[in-house]
This record gives structure tokens, sequence and C-alpha cells, in this order.
């Protein structure tokens, strides 16, 4: 004979069980309290303590953001110096009195003669070429004034202006006028500098002398020349100089 017929043993019926909802027994009360597990009807009905375990991990999950900290740092950083640049370039822009494109009207316009065609043609040969030459300087001064820019041309002009200065007192004063206006960050005119250069100057403020913005010129002087003498030279502020010239020069 079956050993379960023998005994009276059945099985238990799982599908047509009953849900005891009755009071816990005073020794599952200890257990439970001190988790040693999850009562019957929460295992039988899938509620209960599942529920507040899968609760406790995922309040125990770290941010899901957090394996990322380092990069959302990073990009943190990044928006907000993008967003003072545009503020930078904003308060330039306020500044500007005027925007108009003539020449007559660029304040402090360096003297110089008319220049010929010849010379108009030599400024597409090289940057040092337009540089060189006052009335040349005068018309890229004129396009950086388009593109907001004018800033660089100032700077390297001051810089310049300078180097001749002999007289110890007054160079001094230079200094520390193009620092105010040209380097200082709160300046509306401030030229771009990388960190490197803004440290040289820091440390030759303290001892300055004609060449104390040397580094600063050069780096503006390379801005410039790479980045806008390519399109001084395809603008219509320039094409317009050369068609005037070589027509006048064609009816006399």
């Amino acid at each position: 004979m079956c050993l379960r017929k023998r005994s009276g043993y059945r099985p238990p019926d799982l599908i047509n069980a009953k849900i005891y909802t009755g009071p816990i027994p005073a020794e599952r009360e200890g257990e439970l309290g001190m988790g040693g597990g999850r009562s019957e009807t929460s295992a039988l009905s899938g509620t209960g303590g599942g529920r507040d375990m899968t609760t406790t991990q995922n309040s125990q999950r770290p941010n899901a953001c957090c394996f990322c900290w380092c990069c959302c740092c990073s990009c943190s950083c990044l928006t907000v110096r993008n967003e003072e640049e545009r503020r930078r370039r904003r308060r330039r822009r306020r500044k500007r009195i005027s925007q108009d494109t003539k020449m007559e009207t660029i304040p402090n316009c360096e003297p110089c003669t008319k220049p010929s065609v010849d010379e108009i043609c030599l400024w597409s040969q090289s940057f040092d070429k337009l540089m060189r030459n006052p009335a040349g300087r005068n018309v890229f001064r004129e396009f950086l004034r388009t593109e907001y820019s004018e800033e660089n041309m100032l700077f390297w002009l001051a810089c310049e202006d300078l180097k001749q200065e002999i007289d110890k007192s007054a160079m001094e004063e230079k200094v520390r006028s193009i620092y105010e206006d040209y380097i200082s960050i709160l300046s509306p005119k401030e030229v771009s500098l990388d960190a490197r250069v803004r440290e040289v100057i820091n440390r030759k403020m303290q001892d300055p002398t004609p060449h104390t913005f040397e580094d600063a010129q050069l780096q503006i002087y390379t801005l410039m020349h790479r980045d806008s003498y390519p399109r001084f030279l395809s603008s219509n502020i320039y094409k317009s100089l050369v068609h005037g010239s070589s027509r006048t020069s064609s009816e006399s």
C-alpha cells in the first residue's frame, strides 16, 4: 500500500487554497519582526513583503546618472563657460555707439594717404603687408567693426604705441590702461586670450615694461591672421574698394 494512502497524507491544493487573514501567531511575530522571512500570505498573493522588498531595493538604488557624474559635470561647466562668453559678446555689442561701416565714422583713425591700386592689391598677398600699411589697417579695422571684433585691432595698436613710450611713468600708465581696457574680464572690450598668456601678463604686471603684452599681442595678431583676414579678402568692403580703385584708375 502506498505510504501516502496509509498515513492519510494529501498534497496541499494551492489553487483552491484560502488565504489566512486571522491574527499572526505569537511564535511567528518575533520571526517576522527580526526579518527572518516573509509571511505565507505575502508569498501566495504576490504582495506585501515582496513589494516592500522591491521598494527598499529601489530606494537604495543609486541615481541613474551617478555613473556619468564626471561627464555631466564637465558638460555643465562647458555650458556655463559658453553662456559667459555669450554674455561678454552681448555686452561688447551693447557698447557699440554705432554700427555704421563707413570709414570716416570710425573714431581715431590713423592718419594716412589714399591707397593706390597697387597697394590695395598687395593687401591680398599677405597679412603682413596689410598690417604694415596705415590705410590697410584702417580698412581692416572697418571690417572688424562689422564683425564686432574691432577690439583686436585696437589692442594691437595700443601695444604698438606702448613699445614707443620712453617715459617710465607714462609707460606704466599705458600698461594699466591697456590691462583694464583689453585684458580684464570685466571690460566690454576684452580680447580672447588663453590661460597661459594671461598668467604671463599677470606676472609681468608686477614690473611693467613696454613689452608687457608682447605674448598677448602676438596671439591676437595670429588670431586676426587666421580667422578674420580670409573673410576680409572675400568681404564686400574689400571687393568694393578694389573695384572702385580699378575703375578710377581706368578712367584716368
